[in-house]
């Protein structure tokens, strides 16, 4: 009776890991500029369920600033190593639709896919992670059918679909299409780097919610200035060449560190050096924004 049960329950969870096995997707991540006033991201989610209807779809974000392929390029590169390899990238920041821009997925040398205009979004991605290999969308192939004569909603009728296709495991990376060759559109910005005692790099976004400002000044980089906790630092921040903030900011490890109200360097979640006012809005009281114009230089004070 026990040997008839065991096999029972062996026989049970065979049936059941091989069940499980054969409904194992890659999730499909969704990042546009849309915002959720309206119907075009739920359009999205119907192609992509309309693919497959086990499809676990998520969101990234639908409040990029309209038009702003930079900060689309930004939150990728923020979010996409939290997730797991395989997972599938829409992005979805496309001001060029219906024009000459290429229609790409991109595979990242840690094994996840976007697919993107080939406008600036990878920009990010591609320099901290790596590309290891970018396909053209076949069209012909990976469009949804009756969108042949649609020229505005790339997002629905291209990029969804291809993605859905692809986190389904119903096509293949390399049936997206052919191998892109050269280099994707990136957007210039100053890189990190140690010139003449400071450090010195961009400002690529701003912490929304809170007005503190990040750099891409990682903490490796700011170490080779030997920083001390509670040591005061010269901080310029520019627009182009137009100084817009300057001032000098003690480098503590959190915001409880200084007074209400007062400037602190700290170093941000993704371990970036960052500017913030205790309890306030660094970017709205210094008129501070970010993108490839913005930089920041920050050096001991003497």
């Amino acid at each position: 009776m026990r040997k008839r049960l065991f096999c029972a329950i062996g026989i049970c969870a065979l049936v059941l890991s091989l069940a499980t096995a054969g409904l194992a997707k890659n999730a499909l991540v969704f990042q546009t500029d849309f915002g959720l006033g309206d119907g075009a991201v739920s359009a999205m989610k119907g192609v992509a369920f309309g693919v497959d209807r086990d499809m676990a779809i998520f969101d990234l974000t639908h409040y990029i600033p309209p038009y702003s392929i930079w900060d689309g390029a930004y939150r990728l590169h923020q979010t996409m190593e939290f997730w797991p390899e395989g997972t599938v990238f829409v992005s979805v920041v496309d001001p060029g639709v219906g024009t000459e821009r290429r229609s790409v997925v991109a595979k990242t040398k840690d094994g996840r896919f976007i697919v993107t205009p080939d406008n600036g979004t990878l920009t990010f991605v591609e320099e901290m992670v790596g590309l290891e290999s970018v396909r053209i969308i076949d069209d012909k192939r990976h469009r949804l059918a009756g969108s042949e004569e649609s020229y505005t909603f790339f997002g629905r009728d291209l990029y969804a679909y291809t993605g859905a296709k692809l986190a389904s495991g119903t096509i293949t990376f390399e049936e997206v299409g052919p191998v892109y060759e050269g280099k994707v559109i990136s957007i210039p910005y100053q890189r990190a780097k140690v010139e003449d005692g400071a450090v010195i790099g961009n400002i690529p976004v701003l912490d929304i919610r809170y007005g503190n400002v990040w750099s891409n000044i990682g903490k490796l980089l700011f170490d080779q200035l030997s920083p001390e906790i509670g040591q005061i630092f010269e901080v310029t921040v520019k627009e182009g060449d137009k100084v817009v903030y300057s001032g000098d900011i003690p480098y503590v490890n959190t915001f409880g560190d200084v007074p209400e109200g007062s400037p602190l360097i700290y170093f941000n979640s993704l371990m970036n050096l960052s500017l913030a006012l205790n309890m306030d809005s660094f970017s709205e009281q210094n008129g501070i924004m970010s993108g490839g114009d913005w930089s920041i230089s920050v050096k001991p004070k003497k």
